[in-house]
C-alpha cells in the first residue's frame, strides 16, 4: 500500500497551505543579530584573496531570510555594490545559485524559478506543477506582486502564452491564487464533488477533465480533504489512483500533485527530494529550491515525513549525495535530527 492511499488521519492533520505562522522551519532569527558585524564578515570573506567559503556559509545560513534583507541592504550602504552581484562575482555553479537563492526575498526567488521555468526553449513544466500545488493563496499573490516588480509584464498572461490544454488550464487557475479559503467543510457538496468526478472518469467511456480541474483546483484544502475520503467511499479507489489511471502526461502529474498537497505538503515535498536524489546524478535546482524556499516554513516536517517514507535521514542522504560548500549549505539548513 503506498503512503498517499491512507486517509485515516486526514481531516485532523495539520496543511502547510493553511497555517499562516511559520513555526515548523529549522532556519529561525538569529538571537543578538548583529548586521554590521555581518557585514564586515561578509566583506572579508569577499574582498580577501581567495572567497573564504566557509564564511559565507555560517552567516547566510544561520540568519533568517528577514535579517538577510537587512545585510544586503547595509552591504550596499557600506560598499555601494549589490551583495547579490559580489556572490555571483565571487562564487559559482551550485554554490552560487543556493547564496543567491538565500539573500533572495522568498516572493521574488519563487517568481525567479517560475521566470526560470518558462524561459528558453521548452517549459519546465514540472516546477511550475510543484510551485503552484505547493503554494498557499497569500504565496501565489505575493509571487505574482514580485513577478509584476521583476518582468513589468503579468504573470498570468505570460503562462498563458506558454502553457495550453487542459494542464495550461488547470495550472491558470492555481496561478490566481483565488482558492476558497473556508475552513468549514460542507460534507454534503463533497459527496456530490466526489460522485461529480467519479462519474466524470471512472464511470464512463473517456475523461471529462473539465471537471476534476474545477474540483480540484478551485476547492478549499479542508473541503477537498473530505471530498478525497467520500471519493474512496463510492469508488473503492483512492482519487490519486483514478487520476493516475484516467489520465497521462503533464495534466496528470498537476492533479495528482494537487491532490497530494491536498493530503500533505511536506510528504509531497519529501518525495520531490527523493526522486531528485535518486539514480544516477542529482537535481540540484530542486534540492536547492525545496530546501531553501521551505527552510523557514515546514522543512522540519519534510524532514520527519521523508525518515517516514524512506527510513534513512534527509540530512545523511545529503551527505551521501552533495559535497563541497554547496553541500555544506545545504546541510546546514537541513540541520540534524
Amino acid at each position: 500500500m503506498s503512503v498517499w492511499d491512507d486517509l485515516d488521519l486526514l481531516l485532523d492533520s495539520p496543511s502547510s497551505q493553511t497555517v499562516t505562522s511559520n513555526t515548523r522551519g529549522t532556519v529561525k532569527d538569529k538571537a543578538n543579530f548583529k548586521v554590521e558585524a555581518d557585514v564586515s564578515a561578509i566583506r572579508k570573506a569577499i574582498e580577501g584573496v581567495g572567497t573564504t567559503e566557509k564564511t559565507l556559509i555560517e552567516v547566510l545560513t544561520q540568519r533568517s531570510n528577514a535579517q538577510r534583507q537587512l545585510i544586503a541592504q547595509a552591504y550596499e550602504k557600506a560598499t555601494g555594490r549589490k551583495l547579490v552581484a559580489d556572490l555571483e562575482g565571487d562564487t559559482h555553479g551550485d554554490f552560487e545559485d543556493v547564496l543567491v537563492a538565500l539573500v533572495t526575498p522568498p516572493a521574488v526567488y519563487d517568481c525567479q524559478e517560475v521566470i526560470k521555468a518558462i524561459k528558453g526553449a521548452g517549459t519546465t513544466e514540472t516546477t511550475l506543477t510543484e510551485i503552484f500545488a505547493s503554494r498557499s493563496n497569500r504565496q501565489i499573490k505575493a509571487l505574482s506582486e514580485a513577478y509584476l516588480a521583476e518582468t513589468g509584464k503579468a504573470m498570468i498572461q505570460d503562462l498563458q502564452s506558454e502553457v495550453a490544454g487542459d494542464y495550461g488550464k488547470a495550472l491558470l487557475i492555481l496561478a490566481e491564487g483565488k482558492r476558497e479559503e473556508s475552513t468549514n467543510v460542507d460534507t454534503a457538496k463533497a459527496k456530490a464533488d466526489a460522485k461529480a468526478m467519479y462519474n466524470a472518469g471512472e464511470k464512463k467511456w473517456g475523461t471529462d477533465e473539465g471537471k476534476f480541474i474545477d474540483i480540484l483546483c478551485h476547492r478549499s484544502i479542508p473541503q477537498l480533504r473530505q471530498t478525497l475520503v467520500e471519493y474512496k467511499t463510492i469508488s473503492k479507489k483512492t482519487l490519486q489512483e483514478s487520476i493516475e489511471g484516467e489520465m497521462s502526461g503533464d495534466l496528470e502529474e498537476l492533479l495528482v500533485a494537487v491532490v497530494k498537497c491536498v493530503k500533505s505538503v511536506p510528504l509531497y515535498l519529501a518525495e520531490r527530494l527523493f526522486k531528485s536524489m535518486k539514480g544516477a546524478g542529482t537535481t540540484e535546482s530542486i534540492l536547492t529550491r525545496i530546501i531553501v524556499s521551505r527552510s523557514e516554513i515546514d522543512l522540519l516536517d519534510i524532514r520527519a515525513e521523508y525518515k517516514k517514507l524512506f527510513g534513512g535521514s534527509l540530512y545523511s542522504q545529503l551527505e551521501s549525495e552533495v559535497s563541497g560548500s554547496y553541500g555544506n549549505v545545504l546541510k546546514n539548513l537541513c540541520g540534524q535530527d
